[in-house]
């Protein structure tokens, strides 16, 4: 018998403020946002080491940007993997703002 294939989930965990990716309902990794009026601030990106190099992390922000274009948020994009993903993928440029110092510090200060 072979295994079934299993399609890694995208969900977003709205009340931890991040976006999950799940393989067979496990979660593998996470991308961890703040938002601050209209702008959804991302600043942190992980996968599990047992799930790297599966490209989970490029969908998994993918399927996180999406879901801000479609909300009508813009994109900060403070950890620096969403950054990267952003310089490869044009189709978000409208909606990125700058990370400013200003954004840093309140990212410092707003609880999480």
């Amino acid at each position: 018998m072979s295994q079934p294939s299993t399609v890694p989930v995208v969900e977003h965990a709205a009340a931890r403020k991040r976006y999950e990716i799940l393989v067979d309902g496990e979660r593998a990794g996470l991308t961890a946002y703040r938002d601050r009026g209209a702008q959804r601030v991302f600043y942190h990106t992980e996968i599990d080491d047992a799930f790297a190099g599966q490209g989970l992390a490029s969908r998994l922000v993918q399927e996180a940007l999406t879901d801000v274009r479609e909300s009508g948020k813009r994109i900060v994009p403070v950890c620096p993997y969403v950054a990267k993903f952003l310089k490869r993928h044009e189709e978000f440029a409208d909606l990125v703002d700058d990370v400013t110092p200003d954004v840093l510090r309140w990212l410092d200060t707003e609880p999480a």
